[in-house]
């Protein structure tokens, strides 16, 4: 890697597809990989958070069986709470503290000031207000649309005393399927009328931060927030619709906090932002997926952030131009 306080972080290895897609399989590292480097730390603390969340920080269903602002207006603080917990938070720790200065970050510039292109003319305020305003806003209606869907009897909810295993698989699904909807949408989104109406907001952030996951406009919010309306034809555990919400609403957060890696007290250190996703944000035409649901290999846009992604990005630069196209 080069040295990050000169030119920005780089991770010594190009990115590789996971050893799930191993052919022939490789059972002992797909198992560490879905177990460790996937799940660990966030997946299994956002698992954690969505049960005590259902407990304790949910309508009941009784209240939910009718569509009422009341609740729906109760599941909105609650979200909006969590995600200012996390991304105010990593904001707090890496980026007015500066607890690890530069270390891990992927670009050495921080948030932007007095710049024209962001609302507030303030890159931090900017997203804050995107990310609460129309972010919080169309996550918690699609998933207060969704309780309801359950609560007034629409579908059955799958309970884990009767099928714990299942439910154990099906919280991985969710991240699973949060990769595929967000290739599927981040393509899409790419199509040139979308970008230029959508998506370019987002796209702002060439140098992201924690408020940076869920800046978006709200036509893109209404697109990227559909993939709870696969729980309107599959049933699934209430806990994992919330899941579901963290992993979208919450998740970004961490992926885009521009640093590899973030540094705890007492000298631990945890996976943190994506590598894979900030190439995308820097150079446009690769990488609209994760890699964990390598989709942009087969389709030719996997930059590895080696020597063959910046032969790719040459090519698609040239085929592709703005980023729109």
């Amino acid at each position: 890697m080069t040295n990050p306080a000169a030119s920005g972080y780089r991770p010594a290895e190009p990115i590789g597809v996971p050893p799930l897609y191993a052919w022939p399989p490789r059972p002992l590292a797909a198992l560490r990989y879905l177990f460790v480097e996937m799940a660990y730390p966030w997946g299994y603390v956002f698992a954690a958070l969505s049960v005590v969340l259902w407990q304790w920080l949910t309508p009941s269903m009784e209240t939910m069986a009718t569509l009422s602002p009341d609740w729906m207006a109760l599941v909105w603080l609650r979200n909006a709470a969590v995600l200012t917990l996390f991304a105010g938070g990593l904001h707090w720790w890496l980026y007015i503290r500066r607890r690890q200065e530069s270390h891990y970050k992927f670009n050495t510039a921080w948030m932007a000031r007095d710049d024209d292109r962001f609302t507030f003319g303030d890159q931090v305020r900017d997203n804050m207000f995107w990310s609460l305003a129309s972010g919080v806003t169309v996550w918690t209606l699609y998933e207060s649309l969704t309780w309801w869907w359950y609560a007034s009897g629409h579908m059955e909810w799958i309970g884990f005393r009767e099928s714990p295993v299942l439910v154990i698989l099906m919280a991985f699904g969710v991240l699973f399927w949060s990769t595929f909807h967000f290739y599927l949408n981040h393509r899409l989104l790419h199509w040139r009328p979308l970008f230029d109406i959508a998506h370019d907001l987002h796209h702002r952030n060439g140098n992201t931060g924690p408020w940076s996951g869920i800046s978006m406009h709200p036509v893109e919010h209404l697109i990227y927030f559909t993939l709870f309306f696969l729980w309107w034809v599959v049933p699934i555990h209430p806990a994992l619709l919330i899941l579901t919400g963290l992993y979208q609403g919450v998740g970004p957060a961490v992926t885009h906090c521009g640093f590899n890696r973030l540094r705890l007290p007492g000298g631990m250190d945890v996976p943190a932002g994506d590598y894979f996703h900030h190439l995308h944000h820097r150079f446009f035409h690769v990488n609209y997926g994760n890699s964990m649901t390598p989709l942009d290999k087969p389709m030719g846009s996997w930059h590895d952030g080696g020597e063959e992604g910046r032969a790719l990005v040459r090519r698609r630069m040239r085929k592709l131009g703005n980023p729109g196209a």
